[in-house]
């Protein structure tokens, strides 16, 4: 492996926290780390600052290097960023390619997830996730944590707020990697609707939710009807999907 690889490589096992394997805090199952649930992100860590696991990670870093070898022109972004780690990850990868013109943007509320709107999107009907508190990770940790690695620079962009109020005006500029994080039908719509036709022609779109929650699959699945794409849909591992967005698409918004 190269030294740049090397540092990828290093920069996964401490986000997942494969180093330290700090126990589980999800409120379903054992405590106990599980190095196999780690992998495929199956658990929410305690102390690591990403719960979407190795194979998801490695699909994030896949992807920007791809983006970058492809000429693919944009930024990259996140919606949805927990604890930062695929953000980290992105900016990390970007530094080793020396793609630090290119922005990257943290999108979250940095409060947790909406409360569900049934009467907009009946598919969020009864959704809990605005419930666990876990998933509240301030605007001030995250940015604690990039500068945990080296990573926090001028290129790093966070967007505070509720995707509804923030994403319909975000001047992004194209995009070269979306990835979306939401896990609610509203939420991933909302970033699909004012994301999606920013993503440059030959650019990566990643949904970390489609296998474990079925509104978001069904958001997805909605779009892609809606919106006639037929891009062939890539498996990550138990619930992450990734597709490329058509050279001859017409370009970014």
């Amino acid at each position: 492996m190269s030294a740049a690889e090397l540092y990828l490589d290093l920069l996964i096992r401490t986000l997942t926290n494969l180093i330290y394997e700090d126990p589980n805090m999800d409120p379903w199952s054992a405590q106990a780390f599980s190095p196999a649930k780690r992998a495929v992100g199956q658990d929410w860590p305690r102390v690591a600052h990403t719960m979407v696991g190795v194979s998801r990670l490695e699909n994030v870093v896949n992807l920007v290097i791809q983006a970058v070898h492809e000429g693919v022109d944009g930024n990259l972004i996140e919606t949805g960023v927990w604890r930062g780690g695929c953000c980290i990850l992105m900016q990390g990868a970007l530094t080793v390619l020396g793609e630090t013109h290119r922005k990257v943007f943290v999108a979250d509320s940095f409060e947790g997830l909406p409360k569900p709107d049934a009467a907009k999107y009946t598919a969020d009907a009864g959704d809990q996730h605005h419930t666990f508190e876990q998933l509240a990770v301030s605007l001030e940790e995250v940015r604690a944590n990039f500068a945990k690695y080296n990573l926090l620079a001028d290129n790093v962009v966070f967007v505070k707020g509720f995707f509804e109020d923030t994403l319909p005006t975000l001047d992004t500029g194209p995009l070269a990697v979306l990835r979306l994080d939401g896990d609610m039908y509203g939420s991933t719509m909302v970033a699909l609707e004012h994301l999606y036709p920013k993503l440059s022609p030959g650019g990566y779109l990643i949904v970390d939710d489609y296998g474990a929650v079925p509104g978001c699959r069904r958001a997805v699945d909605d779009y892609r009807r809606a919106m006639g794409i037929e891009a062939t849909v890539n498996q990550i591992d138990w619930s992450g999907i990734w597709w490329q967005k058509p050279r001859n698409a017409a370009p970014a918004a």
